[in-house]
């Protein structure tokens, strides 16, 4: 039985949500919070298995609930269902934790395999919400790319994966945004690991800021 809290202050809409999910036996809505703060606290009470998480609420929205339950139990899976697709909204709750992001216009028996799926540990992005990914993470200004290209002579591809990284999307989210299988992924991981000279993320993310933001300059094999 997967135990699932429901998070929106639209309340209708989420009893009615609470409703379609009754119908299949394999879940559990252990509550309804109308807004982050009280998701939190629902959260640690019940301790869900998945939470659907609102975006835009009072007194705390969807972004900064997932933030805070996802630092009290990495555990819980969290997927933001919402009417909004703004590339801002998306890519600060995955950011933040979320495994997926799904709009509210979903059939039941998608919402129903995507929350299963969440639960299993796979990244929830429809196409439509990757393609919204990948277009943020493109969206750079040429000054930034040239300067990445010069420093480690990577590809178009490498460079969309290294502002990916340097975002903190996981291998399998940029896996899922670039519509690559894990494997590929990973091996495109490493090539941009080796063109940059490093061999950990937390390396790589500290060379890519440093040419971006002019730190300090990259060592190179020249140096």
């Amino acid at each position: 039985m997967i135990k699932i809290l429901l998070v929106d202050d639209q309340i209708i809409l989420a009893e009615g949500l609470k409703s379609v999910l009754q119908t299949c036996n394999d879940f559990e809505v252990v509550g309804i919070a109308i807004d982050g703060v009280e998701a939190i606290r629902m959260a640690r009470r019940f301790k869900p298995d998945v939470v659907l998480m609102d975006i835009r609420m009072p007194v705390m929205n969807g972004v900064v609930a997932t933030k805070h339950i996802k630092e009290y139990d990495d555990n819980i899976k969290i997927i933001v269902l919402t009417t909004f697709d703004d590339s801002d909204y998306i890519l600060s709750a995955i950011n933040n934790g979320a495994c997926g992001y799904l709009l509210k216009d979903i059939s039941a028996h998608v919402l129903f395999a995507a929350i299963k799926n969440a639960y299993e540990g796979d990244t929830i992005l429809p196409s439509k919400i990757a393609r919204k990914i990948t277009n943020a993470a493109m969206f750079v200004s040429n000054d930034k790319e040239i300067k990445l290209k010069k420093a480690f002579n990577v590809s178009d591809k490498e460079v969309d994966i290294i502002f990916m990284i340097k975002d903190g999307f996981t291998n399998r989210q940029i896996a899922s945004a670039l519509k690559l299988s894990d494997g590929t992924a990973r091996n495109y991981i490493s090539g941009v690991y080796s063109k940059i000279g490093v061999d950990n993320r937390a390396d790589a993310v500290a060379k890519i800021k440093a040419v971006i933001y002019g730190d300090q300059p990259p060592q190179t094999e020249e140096d």
